[in-house]
């Protein structure tokens, strides 16, 4: 949109709801908000982050009197920023719309934050005809409707390109990596989780290491739920790396290495098969069912012996996991936003 400045006056606000994740990605995409409200606290609660993002975004709407506004997601900036909208008057836009498992508490609460924002939006950017088909059986109106694939995977195949192409760096040394083995990429922070699912990701983990065959390498999200079993369970143990969590680039860069991704995260189960790598998810449900359906994401979930299986298998089986590897990504080509933006033109001259 800031290409085209002729058709678009850009604000840009961000609620630091991770303080440490944002600013990486911002200087990364060369973006300076307009409007920084740093509102990230220790320990923070759901609804304590919800209370004081309504009442910081009120006088952003106010003072920038936007035709329109953007979402992005499910996060619980997401719902913030459209509900603050619906309170201003202002039109919403949300982009990746239209992501369901059909149960509120998993993932939670992001089921319940993009379902909620889903209702309150004007526009719907899709990544899928999977996720518009959702949004049709919630009576959403088709011509509000527009699949555009996913903003993310215009983001995580720039960053790629611009690895490839020397341009980016990732600032990351990897020789503590066994040249000659394989590398099982961890990642894991869902609520649901926390707990027995957590201990048993770390038993499966541990059984994995004990082959000798493979490095794992685990960026943990600092949350105690995940820290604290992670490290007493998974510190100082060979052939598992514990790193702190990473920024966008070298995170990428480390998929772009790695033979298998292990994770429960929404935006891996996308930027893994735009990245040619076999993704097995620590869940019992996905809003992202395409991969699943073409083979290049398997659902795992949480239990011990399941993940051992999974991984076992792709690492003993070199055929199993060619299978896996081949590029084919359902969620988009990464022209998303270019398409957002002319839909966004037309909107407006629709309600003009």
């Amino acid at each position: 949109m800031k290409a085209r400045p002729v058709a678009f006056n850009v604000r840009v606000a961000v609620t630091a709801q991770h303080r440490q994740m944002l600013d990486q990605v911002l200087q990364v995409f060369r973006i300076t908000p307009d409007y920084d409200l740093n509102l990230m606290l220790p320990g923070q609660t759901l609804a304590t982050s919800t209370s004081r993002m309504l009442a910081a975004l009120e006088p952003v709407f106010r003072d920038a009197s936007p035709d329109i506004a953007y979402v992005q997601g499910d996060t619980t900036s997401t719902l913030c920023g459209a509900l603050s909208a619906f309170y201003a008057g202002v039109p919403i836009g949300h982009i990746e719309a239209g992501l369901r498992t059909g149960d509120m508490l998993q993932p939670f609460p992001e089921e319940a934050n993009r379902v909620l924002t889903g209702r309150l939006a004007a526009l719907h950017f899709a990544a899928t005809n999977g996720s518009r088909d959702n949004l049709l059986r919630e009576g959403v109106r088709p011509e509000t409707i527009h699949v555009t694939g996913n903003s993310g995977i215009d983001a995580v195949l720039n960053v790629r390109d611009r690895l490839q192409a020397g341009q980016l760096m990732s600032g990351s040394d990897w020789s503590f990596i066994h040249p000659n083995k394989p590398v099982i990429l961890v990642t894991a922070h869902r609520r649901e989780s926390f707990g027995e699912g957590m201990d048993s990701i770390c038993r499966a983990l541990l059984r994995l290491a004990a082959r000798g065959d493979a490095e794992i390498v685990f960026p943990v999200h600092r949350n105690p739920n995940v820290l604290g079993p992670v490290q007493r369970q998974l510190g100082n143990v060979p052939g598992i790396h514990l790193l702190e969590p990473l920024d966008y680039v070298p995170f990428v860069d480390l998929m772009s290495r790695a033979a298998i991704l292990l994770t429960d995260s929404g935006g891996v189960q996308e930027e893994g098969p735009s990245l040619g790598k076999p993704v097995l998810v620590m869940r019992e449900k996905t809003e992202r069912p395409e991969a699943v359906e073409v083979g290049t994401v398997r659902l795992v979930g949480t239990n011990e012996d399941r993940i051992v299986a999974e991984v076992t298998r792709l690492l003993d089986s070199p055929e199993a996991r060619a299978t896996m590897c081949h590029v084919h990504n359902p969620y988009g080509d990464g022209h998303a936003s270019e398409r957002i933006a002319d839909a966004t033109l037309e909107f407006m001259r629709l309600i003009r």
